[in-house]
């Protein structure tokens, strides 16, 4: 006769029901997580263009726009909205921000996610999360009160609040998510490409530079990527230590103001409805784009990162 199997106790079925619900709880949650950051992007996204759609079908033109270092939208004779300057000033003061940046974040990321053993490391990584979590208002003050006056000093120039001084706040506020995310890609690569190296006789800065590098170039590209993202969309730091001075630059010393700056500085002084209020949102519509386009390509990277051909 064949034997009946003992009941499950009543508890045991308890845990594993709400083991279940738990779990789909959870899953619930991701989702709705998900769906809620698109929405809300769409919903930004939306929301610019509908305050600036007015402006761009009525008075945006694209070669004044793009072309035009005119920036004049309170003029009563006749307004111009020349973005050009203030494209040049974002790209300038990011792109010094990135020459520094750059060369600290990627070693920051080799050193600690490579070198580093232990404590060190563990400190070295707390360090980096507390310069990332200083408010950009803060890195503006110093900015204002030890940028400037060193850069007078060293430079022997008439005003230290310029490209110079922005690019180097900006670049010391984007190192922080670049050595993070840089480290995350050299941690992605596999243990068997360093063991497979180190077996064949080379040291640890060759299997770093030949073997870890290469396999995780993908990654640090993103990394590259997304600072120019943060370098793009920051306002406060830049407002306070660019000079705020509309102008193409032509070296280091001269200020600039930037895109972001600019709708900072004027939108509560805007009417709304006007051409000026449209102008500053279709500002903003070109900053979205752009700091989309260049997260979308990190992002894109980040999901082709493969093993290295040796």
């Amino acid at each position: 006769m064949a034997e009946i199997p003992e009941a499950c106790p009543e508890n045991t079925i308890d845990r594993r029901d709400s083991a279940w619900v738990i779990d789909k709880a959870v899953q619930v949650l991701v989702f709705v997580g998900g769906v809620s950051a698109v929405i809300f992007i769409f919903g930004i996204f939306v929301f610019i263009t509908l305050e600036g759609l007015d402006f761009l079908q009525n008075r945006f033109n694209a070669k004044e726009f793009f072309f035009s270092i005119e920036w004049r939208p309170t003029s009563e004779r006749q307004p111009t909205y020349g973005a050009l300057a203030l494209i040049a000033g974002t790209a300038s003061v990011t792109g010094l921000a990135m020459v520094v940046s750059v060369p600290f974040s990627l070693g920051a990321a080799i050193f600690i996610g490579e070198f580093a053993r232990g404590k060190t490391r563990e400190i070295l990584k707390i360090l980096v999360e507390l310069l990332a979590a200083i408010p950009s208002v803060a890195w503006g003050f110093i900015g204002l009160s030890i940028m400037n006056p060193l850069i007078i000093k060293l430079f022997d120039v008439p005003l230290g609040l310029n490209v110079l001084n922005a690019g180097v706040i900006l670049g010391l506020m984007a190192a922080p998510i670049m050595t993070t995310i840089a480290e995350d890609a050299l941690k992605a690569v596999p243990d068997s490409y360093r063991e497979a190296a180190e077996a064949l006789g080379a040291t640890h800065w060759q299997v770093v530079r030949r073997v870890v590098l290469p396999a995780a170039k993908h990654g640090l590209v993103a990394a590259v990527l997304l600072g120019v993202g943060r370098g793009f969309g920051e306002t406060m730091a830049v407002l306070m230590a660019s000079g705020h001075s509309i102008n193409i630059p032509t070296s280091p010393f001269d200020s600039v103001r930037a895109l972001t700056a600019t709708i900072a500085a004027e939108l509560g002084e805007t009417t709304y409805g006007s051409e000026h209020y449209g102008a500053l949102f279709t500002l903003g519509i070109f900053l979205f784009l752009v700091t989309f386009t260049v997260n979308l390509a990190a992002d894109v990277l980040v999901r082709r990162r493969g093993p290295a051909r040796l």
